[in-house]
């Protein structure tokens, strides 16, 4: 069921608030892997597979297994390895605010009432 107007401007309104948070564009974002271990796990995953083949033609489970294993064991070394580096976070991005402030903010008025006077406002003013 498609989400009524209302809603997708609440969800775009959200999914803009959030890409606005430094840190969760620092927890997100990360730079690209390093070319050497990229190819060094394509030629893990085709050694593996090699050797699950192997494993099949001569109808011996623990080849297979191990060629398993193997192909597992590399996916995961390429993917958990760190990356080369951070992308830097824009200086135009606001700085979070104090917890202070996010408790006067929190204790003025509920998420939904301040979304459906943004909407109100829109609504009056025919910004859509």
């Amino acid at each position: 069921m498609p989400l009524s107007e209302y809603e997708q401007r609440v969800l775009d309104q959200l999914e803009q608030d959030l890409g606005q948070d430094p840190s969760l564009h620092r927890a997100m974002s990360r730079g690209p892997r390093t070319p050497a271990r990229v190819i060094g796990a394509i030629a893990g995953v085709v050694v593996g597979l090699t050797v699950v083949v192997v494993g099949v033609m001569t109808q011996l489970p623990i080849v297979g297994i191990l060629g398993f294993a193997i192909m597992v064991g590399v996916a995961l070394w390429a993917l958990l390895a760190p990356r080369k580096k951070p992308v830097p976070v824009s200086k135009d991005a606001p700085r979070p605010a104090s917890s202070a402030s996010q408790r006067q903010r929190s204790a003025r008025k509920p998420f939904m009432q301040r979304m459906e006077e943004r909407f109100e406002r829109r609504r009056e003013n025919g910004d859509f």
